[in-house]
């Protein structure tokens, strides 16, 4: 079983590898993680992850110009039905557009436009920089066993814009932030985290085994 975590200049790529490979065993796994730009390796690939730090546009800019790269991530998905996970931008990623500096469009996996913040107290400021607890929307077995609301863990968030879904559905928890920020999504075999499971601790490497033996019905 293999652990494809893309590698297209746009994340932290160590730290990533390094929670996933611990969790790997800790879950008593054999699974081996492969950091790569490889769109071979990454449609062949058990699990997929995308990581992703900076804007927008220039993620998807830097995905695209990889050859073969989006393909081969419609093919684990869509063909192989490959659970597939997006941190940060990279969960970003899966909208149908952003709009970061101008209109560039998404992967649409996740139906929606990823926005700027706007807190309702003026007093917060932006980026959205530090621990928030997650509020889940729902069940969902990438929260499975995980200490959640607002005596639960904390999840590391670092970011100007969220994930504005079409489907309220497609959301399976938020953060609080002057507001309702989206901190996780799901459709299908497809999920994403809008903070860095892999600097979050305890709830980042929860959600990291549960991704790991996670079967999307």
């Amino acid at each position: 079983m293999t652990i494809a975590i893309i590698d297209y200049g746009a994340g932290n790529l160590r730290s990533a590898a390094k929670a996933f490979e611990r969790m790997v065993g800790e879950t008593g796994r054999a699974d081996e993680v492969m950091v790569t730009a490889n769109p071979d390796i990454v449609a062949r690939a058990d699990r997929i992850v995308l990581p992703g730090d900076g804007a927008f546009a220039d993620c998807r800019a830097n995905l695209a110009a990889i050859s073969g790269m989006i393909e081969a991530i419609d093919e684990a998905i869509d063909v192989r039905g490959r659970p597939f996970l997006g941190i940060c931008v990279g969960m970003q990623l899966l909208a149908t557009s952003g709009d970061e500096h101008g209109s560039t469009p998404g992967l649409d996996r996740v139906q929606g436009e990823v926005r700027a913040i706007e807190p309702a107290d003026p007093a917060l400021k932006v980026p959205h920089m530090g621990w928030n607890t997650l509020t889940p929307r729902g069940d969902h077995a990438l929260l499975a066993g995980i200490d959640l609301g607002r005596g639960g863990l904390h999840a590391y968030f670092l970011h100007s814009y969220h994930l504005v879904a079409d489907n309220a559905d497609d959301v399976i928890a938020t953060a609080d932030y002057g507001g309702a920020v989206t901190a996780v999504v799901a459709r299908g075999n497809v999920a994403g985290t809008q903070f860095h499971p892999e600097k979050s601790q305890a709830l980042g490497l929860g959600l990291i085994a549960n991704f790991i033996t996670w079967s999307p019905a």
